[in-house]
């Protein structure tokens, strides 16, 4: 008997919030079988990790700052990709686009800082880390508009431009000296949170960064602008359908330009927040956030409230398993990774039984996915 994939006509919500559960439950089976294999308990790493090591007050507190600052950039980066997704602009150069930001941030840290007051050098930081990344991101929106260059192939070879800059900025012994920490053992760059950090407001123990309410302000202006805007109307309409757009008389080529100018602005400012939250500049500067972002607007569907939870969630898996990993020395924070990638695989196939159903074909040809 031959078999058929057809569209499913429509799947209840219950049902698809049923399966992503078990895809997500199915990927933590997966990791506990792993993690039995290497001979730790389970149930005791995923207790450490998902707690985040939060053990008495102080400690929580604290614990809680420092995941925010795993939260805040790849919240940010995640949402700055899916504006790009919904056009089916494939923008895989998030990693490079955040280097970029992050060391455009810094020389302004590093070259203002110390003449400027502390308010207006982040805001120059934050203008120069946008400015930067969009000019790297809109590189590649030129030549696919110009050439029709396959974007995804050039953002993802600019990454590794970014990356070997960032690396020779680290390395050089020339001009770029004043970014060098010769007293490190490995890549990473002097601190100048002396001169540029963004403040905290104290909520008792709890110390909020402003970074995080940012974060949380642009989410809902992106929301807005998606739904409730001409540009974000746009950006559907071409996402669906390019001739389509150009049949309504729509600019497709300014409306790519401008929107993937946005969204690798939106990283470059995310790479600002990391850079002024840290106060130092190294090449690993980007904790992955630019390839994790791709998995988070996958999760979420590029919705941009259900990025947020994502975000959350796998902050939570990423930094929790570097906590964990300090109490259980056979497993080290790349099992998160691996999680991460189960979970991204068994959540797609979940996505797909969704959207789609197999069904046997009769003799004649005919399926009975009908009805």
């Amino acid at each position: 008997m031959r078999f058929h994939v057809v569209k499913r006509d429509g799947c209840p919500l219950w049902k698809k919030l049923g399966l992503y559960v078990l895809a997500v439950l199915a990927a933590l089976i997966l990791g506990g079988v792993v993690l039995l294999a290497l001979g730790v308990d389970p149930l005791a790493y995923y207790s450490r990790m998902f707690t985040m090591g939060m053990v008495g007050n102080k400690i929580a507190y604290k614990t809680f700052e420092n995941y925010l600052k795993v939260f805040v950039p790849l919240a940010l980066t995640s949402v700055a990709l899916s504006l790009a997704f919904k056009m089916r602009f494939w923008n895989i150069g998030g990693e490079g686009q955040f280097i970029l930001g992050a060391v455009a941030a810094a020389t302004v840290a590093f070259k203002l800082g110390p003449v400027l007051p502390s308010a207006a050098t982040l805001l120059l930081m934050c203008l120069a880390g946008m400015l930067a990344a969009g000019v790297y991101g809109a590189i590649v929106a030129v030549l696919k508009v110009k050439f029709g260059t396959n974007e995804t192939l050039m953002t993802l070879m600019l990454n590794y431009v970014a990356l070997y800059f960032v690396t020779f900025l680290g390395e050089t012994q020339a001009d770029w000296n004043f970014y060098l920490d010769k007293s490190s053992a490995r890549p990473m760059f002097a601190t100048f949170s002396q001169y540029a950090a963004f403040p905290r407001i104290p909520l008792g123990k709890f110390g909020l960064n402003v970074c995080v309410i940012f974060t949380f302000v642009i989410g809902i202006l992106v929301f807005v602008y998606l739904k409730y805007t001409k540009h974000g109307y746009e950006i559907a309409v071409v996402g669906d359908s390019v001739g389509t757009a150009r049949y309504a008389g729509m600019k497709v080529d300014r409306i790519v330009l401008r929107t993937v100018f946005l969204s690798a602005c939106l990283i470059g400012l995310a790479a600002a927040f990391k850079v002024g939250t840290a106060g130092v500049l190294a090449t690993s500067i980007t904790d992955d956030v630019g390839w994790t972002g791709i998995i988070v607007a996958w999760l979420s569907q590029m919705n941009t409230a259900v990025i947020f939870v994502v975000s959350a969630l796998i902050g939570m898996l990423r930094y929790g398993s570097t906590v964990a990993a300090a109490t259980f020395a056979r497993v080290d924070s790349s099992f998160a990774n691996m999680l991460q990638g189960a979970i991204l695989f068994l959540v797609l196939a979940a996505d797909f039984c969704t959207r789609f159903k197999v069904v046997p074909v009769k003799k004649g040809g005919n399926d009975n996915g009908n009805g």
